[in-house]
């Protein structure tokens, strides 16, 4: 990318605010070098990386703390030069940093796959933070435990410091010394403990003297009782010297055989940091991600230049690349044109460096393999070049180099020359720029560029907005209006005096003066069709909602359907296991009282039970019934005790066991209640029971009946316990309905479901014998039943 088109659309700007946002030298280094990719893949990594510092943002902020730039250190070590002790504070705090993000990210719930992956290389070497740790405190100084030797020495050295300061003391407070004592202090002078003494009593304190005052007067002797004591020190000191080197070098070495690590973890560390810094920029600037495409395709909505006040910018909307690739901004030089221009080059170089961009979602941006701009004045006194001969020479290296994929943006085309000339010229331009496909987005004065863009495929005219009221821009970019000059107006307003305009509107050409009129009526036309599109989404936008609350309503009603559906098969399994209990203590009564009939009565007998058990099956398997459903209302006059009834309000039926006037007693399962007549509906009159000769009312009843029965019973893909049970029943059934002989159809298979049935069989009370079924019957999966 050219340095010269990134110093004219201000991204220096940009990288100063995102170095800013870096926490450590090493970020915002990176920061600093950050230049825009045309490739896609890397734009499209970088702007990833972006999205997820933002993602992270939102909950919480790596801890970036204690990050130093250890990388000369580091090389050092690595030539085995010894660091001094400060310089492993550095290290240390640097290697809590490298422990404290790879925990943040080990421990972070959100999804973030490449700092996860980042921080899950960054290695922690505990062995060698530990051994620093030892070494260097908090402060940058050698801890006393750094070694055995060094603990040694400087307990030493403070025993020695304790006698000498003990000696002093003696001397200081001696009253035969008071005298010879200029101050009663005790100084330093070449590392040695000294008293400052008189000079007239010199040769009255014994002592070597280490220094004298400017003036003479004093001479600083160290006195003979401490010589000794001053001695030790010294050498101690020598010996921690040495034993603090010999320390570090032996640290040194070891960080030097870790360098490569710690230089990657270093690097790692940077690359977190400079992502979210760019991702603390776009919180700054209220950016957001752009869309990205390699078309040409340019879709920005309430896009802000991110260098200007957002609370004062106008956000424009941009769009290029579809219809058109050239867009030209016309009217005239009120600061606007230009800002668009720039706004549009630097959201482009912003994104292809990685940044997201203040522009409302949903936005759509390209991705260009060059930038080409040409803004400003460029003339130069040094090479003798007018303005236009520099912007010239400009357009003419931008024409030998552009391409399809590049985005070039001219303020001013042709501007600088005679205007016949130079409009000529800008046309002759754009007309090139068309047919080499670049994108391209341009600013002029000329009312000839004005017409030749209506009339060309592939270019369209744009303008920014001008209140002639308040004789200032608004700032809003109007795409597909041209730019009138308002020239006129803008004197009127300022003041020139009438007759001289009406003379210059009389001494322009006429159809200059129908065109700028045209335009006004485009822009009066524009802004009508603005709000009216602007009512038509409104009330777009309550279709759609009004069309969510209808899906919602007939989401709720299928859901209120297959729950009522559901549940009515619950209510109907419940009648049907009710009615089969009922069915098997029929049949267990009717095989009691068999012994006591003859043939006949037997017949009539199970003829009655299987009535009743058909009535009750029909009741059950009608088609669309509603056990619940109520029917007519009751009627006082005919309901009887025992008939069933439905209470409207419970929703539920029960049976009449009392009549007061028109209040009804009804049993409800175990509950008794009073209700009124009225609030009932009639569902079904008492079932009469028939008694048997010889026997009391209210002996043994049938109250159902075994319908037309099937000769056969498939039990295909049953468990033999499953299968056993249904047999079982089936079985009690055909003995009562006066089967004689049944099939079992069980299938093939395994054979294990037909040896469990068989098997059964030939311990069943009812079963005479059993055969496999016949070849037109099933072979042998079926199992042929003949009844007692």
């Amino acid at each position: 990318m050219n340095q010269s088109v990134l110093k004219t659309l201000e991204y220096p700007k940009i990288i100063s605010m995102l170095r800013d946002m870096a926490t450590s030298a090493m970020g915002k280094e990176m920061a600093e070098k950050l230049l825009p990719s045309n490739d896609f893949d890397e734009v499209s990594e970088r702007i990833s990386q972006t999205e997820e510092a933002c993602n992270i943002l939102v909950n919480a902020e790596p801890p970036f703390g204690g990050i130093h730039d250890i990388r000369s250190l580091l090389k050092k070590t690595k030539l085995g030069i010894v660091i001094e002790v400060a310089s492993l504070l550095d290290v240390l705090n640097t290697m809590y940093a490298m422990r404290n993000l790879k925990k943040f990210f080990k421990e972070l719930e959100m999804d973030s796959p490449q700092f996860k992956q980042w921080a899950k290389n960054i290695e922690i070497l505990g062995q060698l933070e530990r051994e620093i740790d030892n070494i260097v405190d908090e402060h940058g100084s050698m801890r006393d435990s750094a070694s055995v030797e060094l603990m040694r020495i400087r307990r030493e050295m403070k025993s020695s410091q304790r006698r000498i300061k003990t000696s002093i003391d003696s001397i200081l407070k001696n009253p035969d010394y008071q005298k010879y004592f200029q101050d009663n202090i005790v100084t330093i002078r070449d590392d040695r403990y000294v008293i400052p003494i008189k000079q007239e009593y010199r040769q009255h304190f014994a002592g070597v003297v280490h220094d004298q005052s400017s003036s003479g007067s004093t001479l600083f002797i160290e006195p003979m009782a401490i010589v000794d004591l001053n001695n030790d020190i010294k050498q101690l000191a020598i010996d921690e010297k040495r034993e603090i080197e010999r320390i570090l070098a032996v640290i040194s070495e070891k960080i030097g055989k870790q360098a490569e690590i710690l230089l990657s973890n270093c690097e790692i560390m940077a690359q977190i940091d400079f992502a979210f810094a760019k991702a603390k920029l776009a919180r700054k600037m209220h950016a957001t991600k752009p869309e990205l495409n390699d078309e040409g395709i340019i879709k920005l909505f309430k896009a802000r230049h991110p260098l200007l006040d957002r609370n004062k910018v106008v956000p424009i909307d941009i769009k290029i690349g579809e219809g058109y690739r050239t867009l030209l901004i016309t009217g005239p030089n009120t600061g606007g044109k230009t800002v668009s221009m720039k706004t549009l080059g630097l959201l482009v170089l912003m994104t292809q460096a990685g940044c997201f961009i203040p522009v409302q979602s949903g936005s759509e941006i390209s991705i260009y393999q060059n930038v080409y701009a040409d803004i400003g004045d460029e003339q130069s006194i040094e090479q003798s070049l007018s303005t236009f001969s520099a912007h010239m020479t400009n357009i003419v290296y931008i024409l030998n180099n552009i391409e399809r994929e590049d985005l070039l943006l001219i303020d001013e085309v042709g501007s600088g020359t005679d205007p016949e000339e130079g409009a000529a010229l800008a046309m002759a331009i754009l007309e090139r720029l068309m047919q080499i496909g670049a994108t391209v987005m341009a600013t002029t004065h000329y009312n000839e560029l004005k017409t030749f863009a209506y009339s060309t495929e592939g270019i369209e005219n744009a303008s920014v907005e001008f209140d002639i009221k308040t004789l200032r821009p608004t700032y809003r970019l109007l795409i597909g209006i041209p730019g009138a000059s308002n020239a006129f107006s803008i004197s009127r307003r300022l003041g020139l005096s009438d007759s001289l305009i009406i003379r210059a509107q009389q001494l322009i050409k006429a159809d200059h003066a129908q065109f700028e009129n045209v335009l006004n009526t485009l822009e009066s036309e524009k802004l009508l069709y603005e709000q009216k599109n602007a009512d038509i989404a409104e009330r777009q936008q309550r279709i759609e909602k009004l069309e969510k609350q209808l899906a919602d309503m007939k989401q709720e009603m299928a859901r209120k359907k297959e729950q009522t559906l559901r549940k009515t098969k619950e209510q109907c399994a419940t009648l049907l296991r009710r009615t089969r209990r009922e069915s098997e203590e029929i049949i267990k009564e009717l095989k009691a009282q068999f012994n006591d009939f003859g043939s006949k009565k037997r017949q009539e007998v199970i003829d009655e039970a299987r009535h009743k058990l058909s009535r009750r099956l029909d009741k059950v398997n009608q088609p669309g019934d509603d056990p619940n459903k109520p029917g007519e209302a009751v009627d006082i006059k005919t309901i009887v005790v025992g008939d069933i009834i439905y209470v409207n309000k419970l929703r539920q039926k029960g049976t009449v066991i009392e009549i007061n006037g028109k209040d009804l007693t009804v049993q409800l399962g175990s509950l008794k209640m009073n209700v009124k007549a009225k609030d009932c509906s009639f569902v079904s009159h008492a079932v009469k029971v028939k008694e048997k000769p010889g026997k009391k009312a209210g002996g043994f009843s049938m109250i159902a009946k075994v319908s037309q029965i099937s000769p056969e019973v498939d039990i295909r893909g049953m468990m033999v316990d499953e299968a056993i049970d249904v047999v079982s029943k089936y079985l009690d059934d055909a003995v009562i309905a006066g089967l004689s002989r049944v099939l079992i159809i069980h299938g093939k298979g395994t054979g294990a479901l037909r040896k469990g049935i068989q098997e059964y069989l030939k311990h069943h009370r009812n079963v005479l014998s059993y055969t496999l079924g016949d070849m037109d019957e099933g072979g042998s999966g079926v199992t042929a039943v003949k009844l007692k």
